[in-house]
């Protein structure tokens, strides 16, 4: 094994990860995590509109 396999061994590896955790990121049951994610930003503004404070 020489040091060009030893690249093509860790790229490959790398490619793996990668599709790896794109599809655990994007599979349809994580949507509601997704969902909840989203929505983080305008829950901050509600509780500072609600109480007089300013950001």
């Amino acid at each position: 094994m020489d040091l060009n396999d030893l690249r093509s061994l860790v790229t490959l590896l790398s490619l793996l990860l990668f599709l790896g955790l794109l599809l655990w990121t994007w599979w349809p049951r994580r949507r509601a995590e997704h969902d909840a994610a989203a929505q983080l930003p305008f829950l901050d503004e509600d509780n500072a509109t609600t109480d007089g404070a300013r950001p």
